[in-house]
């Protein structure tokens, strides 16, 4: 009797830890449902929040008025005009190589787009997620035109400036370790007293993503020599395929994000524009048309990919802010960066830019 009824208070301790168990469980999950995706809180709120660079030209900077300009920062436009039709909603917040993936995993921002690289180990390890590629980079290494540098080759016991807590930084140290090569690394947090360091010449060379050389290689001050004292080593030292991060375990954001990106490079492939849009999807000159711009096709039913969105959303996006060669055109031609011939040309110039069909 007495191990009966030691086996009885046994079962009801265990039943009850079970119970409670179910009940925090079911209060968990409450508690998630609750807060709802990004998606939900974009929308509720009113505005975007995307964290961004400040001071990279052509990609992200703020202008002597205040405002946000550049590649990345029309992207961040795009997504505020599909979620919340108008691309001035959007809450622009700097970070810098070391503090952005905390800033999205933290929640402070619901979207990053700040020139970050894809790899495998962030895929896995940061719980956020890569949508498509932006744009496809390549790391490089600048010097000054006089150092008598024609290849990292000739940088044997170089001091080379570096952004800290980067795949630039790794890079770096896998070219030179790997081919036996001594160097010193001088690490910067942000690029403002990287560059200071570099025009002291406290380093002899400068390496990040080309992109980014060139976009400071056109802005260097004239005190300091202007862009004709640089030159870009002609080597690459790694793929850099640059593009936008959602949190994990967020499909709602993450494929709103997606689409409009695949929409935009859609739109320059079909030939639609800022310019000519409302006339498009007043009269779509065919189905695969009026798919992309939420309109219909001789009087056929309005397809709906059910993104929790307006169906005419990619509309908003090309009226605002524009097709993928559009926003490419405004901000990084002007740097020298040509499509032609490059990664970032349209899949049908033997580029990369390619979207999934619209169906």
């Amino acid at each position: 009797m007495k191990n009966f009824k030691s086996l009885l208070v046994l079962f009801s301790l265990v039943s009850f830890a079970a119970f409670s168990f179910a009940c925090a469980s079911e209060d968990d999950s409450a508690s998630t449902a609750s807060s709802g995706s990004t998606l939900e809180q974009v929308l509720e709120r009113g505005t975007l929040k995307c964290g961004v660079n400040d001071n990279l030209t052509g990609f992200g900077v703020v202008t002597p008025s205040g405002a946000f300009e550049g590649f990345d920062i029309d992207f961040c436009k795009a997504v505020a005009a599909a979620v919340l039709g108008d691309s001035s909603k959007v809450e622009y917040t700097p970070t810098t190589a070391s503090n952005r993936f905390e800033a999205l995993g933290s929640g402070e921002i619901d979207l990053l787009i700040r020139n970050t690289t894809w790899t495998a180990s962030r895929d896995r390890e940061l719980a956020q997620d890569f949508t498509v590629a932006t744009f496809y980079d390549g790391q490089g290494m600048m010097v000054y035109a006089d150092s008598g540098y024609n290849s990292i080759d000739d940088m044997e016991g170089a001091t080379v400036c570096v952004l800290q807590g980067t795949t630039t930084e790794l890079n770096l140290d896998d070219r030179f370790t790997g081919t036996g090569m001594s160097y010193t690394p001088l690490t910067f947090e942000t690029n403002d007293p990287l560059q200071a360091a570099f025009e002291e010449k406290r380093c002899d060379g400068w390496t990040t993503d080309k992109s980014g050389l060139a976009s400071k290689r056109a802005e260097f001050p004239e005190s300091a020599g202007g862009p004709s004292a640089l030159k870009v080593l002609p080597e690459t030292l790694s793929k850099e395929p640059l593009g936008p991060l959602t949190r994990d375990n967020d499909s709602e954001f993450y494929d709103v994000v997606q689409w409009v990106v695949f929409g935009m490079m859609q739109a320059e492939e079909s030939g639609i524009s800022s310019s000519n849009v409302a006339q498009m999807a007043a009269n779509p000159s065919n189905p695969g048309m009026a798919r992309l711009l939420g309109a219909s096709f001789e009087g056929g039913e309005v397809q709906d990919f059910s993104f929790g969105i307006p169906k005419d959303f990619m509309q908003k996006v090309i009226s605002q802010v524009g097709n993928y060669g559009e926003v490419y055109d405004r901000h990084l031609v002007p740097l020298g960066l040509e499509r032609a011939g490059s990664l970032n040309a349209q899949w049908t110039e033997g580029g990369l830019i390619y979207a999934p069909p619209f169906r």
